[in-house]
């Protein structure tokens, strides 16, 4: 029998963590859930995960942030990375840009609004 990959989710909306996990468990996934850009980084390090879901606006430490940090960590530096965010290229009311986050190492980026389906095909390519 085959290993269930883990999925970590890290977004601070526990409504749209639900509905991700819910979809990507029906997919088979083992997932796990954290709320901030720190809480993620930790969870990380305690336990790999085969793919990482990562939200750019959240508190304590930015998607962007998290990324860098997992890109250039040699232990977490093959770890599929999909950035979600809201910001729109044409949006300048926050120091978020659509340039910032294609400027990452993120293996993939899905502007929200986004479905649980659209990212699980995404970590299905992903992780082949």
């Amino acid at each position: 029998m085959t290993e269930k990959r883990r999925i970590l989710v890290v977004d601070d909306e526990p409504d749209f963590c639900s509905i991700v996990q819910g979809q990507l468990e029906k997919e088979g996934f083992l997932v796990d859930v954290a709320y901030n850009g720190v809480e993620g980084l930790e969870k990380v390090h305690a336990n790999p995960p085969d793919a990482i879901v990562l939200d750019v606006m959240m508190p304590e430490m930015d998607g962007y942030e998290v990324c860098k940090k997992l890109k250039a960590d040699e232990k977490c530096v093959d770890i599929p990375i999909i950035l979600l965010t809201a910001v729109a290229s044409h949006v300048t009311s926050t120091r978020y840009t659509h340039r910032d986050g294609m400027a990452t190492e993120a293996d993939d980026y899905i502007a929200k609004p986004a479905s649980a389906e659209q990212i699980t095909e995404s970590i299905k390519q992903l992780l082949g």
